[in-house]
């Protein structure tokens, strides 16, 4: 509660307030504390909604506890995750196995559509990805017999490390076929057939790959490229 003072203040009242004054003045000059500071607290960083403090002068630093209920130091997981990552080497291409599956979600038409891309790492070391892909058509299923397909790049990059036995992927949407037979392009272009495409990624160099049912079927030799991520399109 915040207690107002008037003009009125009584002679009784000022000589109380002086002797307080007095008191305290007494107690600083003689080394007693005329007050005692608290604790100050770490600050407090939170994982998962768990969140662990403990007194500054006790730890030094706040801990992070996650969710397995596992403490750590901040220190430790600042040492890990961004260094790890820049000195982890790209994948070598030998490195990789890639394979390639029609995509469950796709535009409607009776073309591929939409392809799904995975890269295992089967190598007994981690290795890193990251990018968009560029993309070819095979002819004749030969990569020596290959047609640039113009690649629009959808969403960000980020830096994928694959484990030995990791695996990530990024999906190609494709101007779609439409009609029945050999089909049409909506833009009167003729339909283009590939039996394989290869598909490159940055630093870790170009894979053919074939559906592991059919063969790509698109129209005007452009497609929609996501960057390589962690997780599996649909």
């Amino acid at each position: 509660m915040q207690h107002r003072y008037t003009n009125g203040l009584t002679a009784a009242a000022m000589a109380a307030a002086a002797a307080t004054l007095s008191l305290a003045v007494c107690q600083t000059a003689s080394g007693a504390p005329a007050h005692t500071a608290s604790t100050p607290r770490a600050a407090a960083v939170t994982v998962s909604g768990a969140v662990t403090e403990r007194p500054a002068e006790a730890t030094g630093s706040a801990e992070v506890t996650g969710s397995a209920s596992a403490t750590r130091s901040v220190s430790a997981v600042s040492a890990v995750s961004p260094v790890a990552a820049r000195t982890t080497p790209a994948c070598a291409a030998k490195a990789l196995k890639v394979t390639a599956y029609e995509a469950s979600v796709r535009p409607r038409g009776t073309g591929t559509g939409a392809a799904i891309v995975q890269f295992k790492n089967v190598s007994s070391a981690a290795c890193v990805l990251r990018g968009h892909p560029t993309v070819a058509g095979a002819g004749n299923g030969s990569p020596q017999r290959t047609v640039p397909l113009k690649v629009t790049p959808k969403g960000k990059a980020s830096t994928v490390r694959l484990a030995p036995g990791g695996k990530a992927w990024l999906k190609l949407t494709f101007v779609q076929v439409q009609g029945e037979a050999d089909g049409y392009c909506v833009s009167g272009a003729k339909p283009s057939v590939y039996p394989t495409l290869v598909v490159g990624l940055p630093s870790a160099g170009k894979h053919q790959v074939a559906l592991d049912e059919g063969v790509f079927a698109e129209c005007d030799d452009k497609v929609t490229a996501t960057a390589v991520s962690a997780v599996k399109p649909a």
